[in-house]
């Protein structure tokens, strides 16, 4: 049994992703506790920006033709997708920066994405938590409803181009307490945080007994 596990925070020690990714994984160890996980942080060790043009162009360039560049580019490519192929179960942690896809987290998706097998089905059917935060108030009728525009993008190509099995828990108001201008929301965040912790924990066992009913496990 093995659980893949994405952080994209670019600040770890404060991380609100990471910590709903945790009570995720808690679950998901709770119930496989000799499974390995296999972990990738683009928050603090992003993939070259570059890469993914490289790699991109040098699909249409015999192997045997490549430069050693275009082979490094493809290589990367290749342990990136392997991740994901070879996990029984993923899990990202994605916060939500300045309203969309952060630079490094696109990176990661395209970079990997060049990995034929990404595009083949490789990953349909697999389960994936999608634990996202949102540092303001997206909630309908907050004037920021519809602002997040990384969640929904996430959603498309997960269930749309990976042809994942998606859940996804969302906390937001993780500014509250460090934004005073929030500070009239800091009943409303103790709600939020807790019905997000509790869906965490709640996803977390639901990706673990997919991969039972999957046959992973008896």
């Amino acid at each position: 049994m093995s659980l893949y596990r994405l952080d994209a925070s670019i600040n770890p020690a404060t991380s609100q992703s990471r910590a709903l990714a945790d009570l995720v994984e808690a679950e998901w160890t709770a119930q496989h506790p000799d499974s390995v996980v296999t972990r990738r942080d683009i928050g603090t060790e992003p993939l070259p920006s570059t890469t993914w043009h490289i790699a991109a162009l040098a699909a249409f360039v015999p192997e045997a033709d490549r430069t050693e560049e275009q082979r490094e580019a493809v290589a990367l490519a290749t342990k990136l997708a392997d991740e994901l192929i070879d996990a029984d179960a993923i899990l990202l942690a994605v916060p939500l920066y300045n309203w969309g896809i952060a630079a490094h987290v696109k990176s990661w998706y395209d970079i990997t994405y060049t990995d034929a097998r990404i595009k083949s089905g490789a990953l349909a059917g697999k389960p994936v938590v999608l634990a996202s935060v949102l540092g303001s108030d997206y909630r309908p009728g907050s004037g920021k409803e519809g602002w997040d525009h990384s969640t929904p993008w996430l959603r498309h190509v997960i269930e749309g181009i990976w042809k994942a099995d998606l859940l996804v828990v969302q906390r937001q108001l993780t500014l509250v307490g460090i934004n005073p201008a929030m500070d009239a929301l800091k009943d409303d965040a103790v709600e939020v945080h807790a019905a997000a912790a509790k869906l965490a924990s709640e996803h977390g066992q639901a990706l673990a007994a997919k991969r039972n009913a999957k046959g992973a496990l008896v």
